[in-house]
């Protein structure tokens, strides 16, 4: 939907405790309103979704109804306070009527969200010891690697996911990836990303679905994540394109598996950008526990450098002192150059002997 989203449109979703980045992207496309079928926040944990979207003066009509899902593309709909209408017509038809979301409310529901958190981290904590045991499997995928054309041995593997503060992350890397030019990995919109500074990906991992049709086209290799029961909803997406692509079956998230394919294939270094590592972002993203990210990371840990918030590390700058004493001292070293040529004391002698004759001259 979001690709499709023209400045001005009514954004209608279906999306329970509404993440940051969703908001963000709504924002960006800049979204006349949004109207949720669901609960933009239940308060289990503290989402900043609804606060970003209501900080930017974007309204927001809050557990619409599973109804307004079924409101076709291109629709006209007006917002009147809590109630959605339809034109049929001339006439205004009533769809659903939800709740209009104030400011000072949902700053509410969030601090609520932030009080509680620690049941929540406790509940989170229990999935994950309960989904290892399912999820064990995660550390044995190298018996069930796909073969992959992208050569990773002794390559430094930068995997790039569409994740919190990834642009501001990837631009502090450009340096490194300029100068070392590892091999760049998507994950599904992380391959987007890549895109959008200016590189092109080596391979795009994933479930396809947030991912343009550009990346997929792009030239790099294409490896489905297929769950553990061998469904691949992606694999769809690319038949349909005619593009060639590889299957890898594996329990756990796509970000896990890029990193597993990248270090059974010998990889010297991982680094990974954008990548999901603490509660919020895993309740962002809809999971109860992160049991095969942590097996994962275990597994991976002696090369995995996890690149999150190095655009925070330091920011340099140049003073206007040292600028100046930069300049200073540039000029000197030129003076004293100048100074010692041989060509600069034969002009100094031919100025003396021209200026002696000249005032010979003058006195006779």
């Amino acid at each position: 939907m979001m690709p499709r989203l023209l400045p001005g449109e009514i954004a209608v979703i279906d999306h329970e405790d509404m993440d940051r980045l969703s908001a963000e992207g709504l924002i960006q496309r800049q979204a006349a309103a949004v109207i949720n079928a669901s609960r933009s926040s239940s308060g289990l944990y503290p989402n900043l979704g609804p606060l970003l979207l209501c900080s930017a003066a974007v309204p927001v009509v809050d557990d619409a109804g599973p109804e307004v899902m079924n409101i076709s593309e291109g629709t006209e709909l007006i917002i009147d306070g809590d109630r959605i209408f339809k034109m049929s017509g001339v006439k205004r038809v009533e769809v659903s009527r939800g709740h209009l979301l104030q400011l000072e409310e949902v700053e509410k529901t969030l601090d609520s969200a932030k009080r509680s958190i620690a049941q929540e981290l406790e509940r989170f904590a229990a999935n994950t010891i309960e989904y290892i045991n399912d999820e064990r499997d995660v550390l044995l995928e190298a018996a069930r690697l796909p073969d992959v054309k992208t050569d990773f041995h002794g390559r430094h593997v930068l995997i790039v996911v569409r994740g919190y503060d990834y642009k501001e992350d990837l631009r502090a890397l450009r340096y490194y990836i300029r100068e070392l030019k590892p091999l760049l990995v998507g994950v599904d919109g992380g391959a987007d990303a890549l895109i959008d500074f200016g590189l092109k990906p080596d391979m795009v991992i994933g479930d396809m679905d947030s991912v343009s049709t550009e990346a997929l086209l792009s030239g790099a290799e294409l490896v489905v994540h297929a769950y553990a029961d061998g469904v691949a909803p992606g694999l769809e997406r690319l038949d349909a394109l005619d593009l060639p692509s590889v299957v890898f079956e594996a329990t756990g998230t796509s970000e896990d598996i890029a990193m597993l394919l990248a270090y059974e294939r010998g990889a010297e270094l991982i680094v990974a950008v954008g990548t999901h590592a603490n509660l919020i972002e895993f309740r962002d993203k809809g999971r109860k526990g992160m049991a095969s990210t942590f097996l994962t990371r275990l597994r991976v840990g002696p090369i995995l450098v996890d690149a999150k918030g190095l655009s925070r590390l330091y920011h340099g700058r140049v003073r206007g002192r040292d600028l100046t004493l930069l300049v200073a001292a540039a000029v000197l070293v030129m003076a004293m150059v100048v100074a010692l040529s041989d060509v600069f004391r034969l002009t100094v002698q031919l100025l003396w002997t021209q200026y002696i004759v000249n005032t010979w001259e003058s006195m006779f």
